[in-house]
């Protein structure tokens, strides 16, 4: 394999002196070099083979022992120091102090036209910030990451990638639900692949430890390799810095909002400095539309990262990385006003996503009140996202609106949409129907835009749970399977109509269909 090695992060930051891999609180470092854990019988079961391109491996290569080796860590890359890195983070609101890296080990740095990437190990074994976990991952969790970053970027979602699923030929003990009853399951490994696993949190535990010198280091790195366009490190540089983050967190959580996305677990140590989807844990799609659903199992009774909440989430996150930056700019101002723009912007920003979901794209004062309106009669009855703005395309405004049944495959619960129910679906439906007149789009025009926007296939958990089970029965058909229609979500896909459906009623409360722990 002939990969063009970048050493940029290991060279211009520092390091942690201390070489033992043991669980200990690290200071005054960015990253602690560790090697991978060696696993006993090693089989690849699939690679995005787009992504490798773009990072220059060849097809020869994907087929070699030696990309087998490295991307599950039973060898490490010529030339390379694999590393974990040090941050903190919010937890469910509370200062959790030291995080890291805990089952995370990042091989190398590649360049390849023009672009760089940090390829990384998630399960590859323990590190100096796995506290009392053992730094592995299980099948189930490592299939769910590896289909919904690749899938998200089909999506046109901002997100980290996926380059390859492996089998480590071991057995890992989880308490899949946390309550008491752990059980052997298959270990695994993603590689995952992102210009950078920088997160808020790298930036937060300096600030916390007061440690000022280590957070400009990495701050100006951050900023001369990442935001180079906003000029050399100064206050003003901060400060923009921040502003850029700020929109670029934004416009992902409209993307979330837009495709029925919950990440489940939006803590500062899982938000991106560059504004993408990262740490695909407990995540999951809407089925019916329901602003208050969290497929979190440890989020279940306080419901701090519902769907209708992760855009406040990402400004309270927002919040804790303007504190961290706070030391280098010292003053409010500033960092209030960027706060501030977050909530404009987010209100001006969902109702555009909102309308061109509808496909209004000409300007009419009512809009608001019928995207309101739509919200509340989406949640009288269980109502699929999904399904309902896909079909709603098809509604002609130059032939009389006469029933419901453009938008009854829809429905989870057909028996309910009668008296009231019906009365609120009939006249909001009239309502935008009449609305439709006065766009100027011919009704192919809109419906071809609105299927821009509206995907006809997500990951819907109860799909990848149907691929765990299998590949837990040594069957991996399936996992390629949903990876090649995940790959076009928003083509008509004659041939794969049968994942155009609601979630099956035997999914409702089966363990990985409805809800997930973050066990991994």
């Amino acid at each position: 394999m002939n990969l063009n090695l970048k050493h940029n992060f290991t060279t211009e930051l520092p390091a942690d002196p201390v070489l033992e891999n043991s669980r200990r609180q690290v200071t005054e470092a960015c990253f602690s070099y560790v090697k991978p854990k060696q696993t006993s019988n090693p089989e690849l079961l699939h690679v995005s083979k787009k992504m490798a391109e773009q990072l220059g491996f060849s097809e020869i290569d994907l087929a070699s022992d030696e990309f087998l080796k490295i991307m599950t860590g039973n060898s490490v890359f010529k030339n390379s120091e694999p590393y974990a890195m040090c941050y903190g983070g919010h937890q469910f609101g509370n200062w959790a102090g030291q995080l890291g890296d805990g089952r995370a080990i990042n091989l190398f740095d590649v360049e390849h036209q023009n672009k760089q990437w940090t390829i990384q190990l998630k399960g590859a074994g323990e590190t100096p910030y796995s506290r009392q976990g053992d730094g592995l991952a299980v099948l189930r969790s490592s299939i769910r990451e590896y289909l919904c970053s690749e899938a998200m970027y089909h999506l046109g979602v901002p997100t980290t990638r996926a380059l390859s699923l492996a089998l480590t030929g071991d057995n890992v003990l989880r308490d899949m639900l946390y309550d008491g009853n752990q059980a052997y399951e298959k270990g695994a490994i993603v590689s995952r692949v992102s210009p950078s696993f920088l997160r808020f949190g790298n930036y937060e535990i300096f600030a916390a430890r007061g440690d000022h010198k280590t957070l400009k280091i990495l701050v100006d790195y951050t900023i001369k390799h990442h935001f180079s366009h906003l000029g050399t490190p100064s206050k003003k540089t901060y400060i923009n810095f921040l502003d850029e983050v700020m929109q670029r967190t934004l416009d992902m959580i409209i993307h979330w909002q837009r495709v029925g996305f919950v990440h489940g677990v939006m803590n500062t140590d899982n938000m991106s400095i560059l504004g993408l989807t990262i740490d695909y844990g407990p995540y999951g799609w809407l089925d019916d539309f329901n602003f208050g659903w969290t497929p979190n199992t440890t989020d279940a009774q306080h419901k701090r990262y519902r769907f209708a909440n992760q855009p406040n989430i990402g400004l309270w996150n927002l919040y804790q990385l303007a504190n961290a930056l706070y030391p280098l700019i010292e003053e409010t101002e500033p960092l209030e006003t960027i706060l501030e723009n977050y909530k404009n912007g987010f209100e001006k920003k969902s109702f555009d996503m909102m309308k061109s979901k509808l496909g209004l794209y000409d300007v009419d004062e009512n809009d608001l009140k019928l995207i309101q309106d739509l919200e509340d009669v989406l949640h009288a009855s269980e109502t699929d996202m999904t399904i309902f703005f896909r079909n709603l395309s098809k509604l002609k405004k130059s032939k009389k609106f006469e029933s419901l049944a453009i938008i009854e495959d829809a429905f989870y619960k057909p028996k309910e949409i009668t008296g009231d129910i019906e009365a609120q679906w009939k006249n909001w439906l009239i309502r935008y129907h009449s609305r439709l007149k006065i766009e100027t789009l011919t009704d192919e025009e809109r419906k071809a835009k609105m299927n821009l926007t509206n995907p006809k296939y997500v990951l819907r958990n109860y799909m990848a749970q149907l691929a765990i089970d299998d590949a837990n029965k040594g069957n991996y058909g399936l996992i390629d399977e949903l990876f090649q229609l995940l790959k076009h979500p928003y083509a008509e896909q004659p041939q794969n109509e049968k994942w155009f459906a609601k979630r099956p009623e035997w999914a409702r409360h089966k363990v990985g269909c409805s809800m997930l722990s973050c066990s991994s």
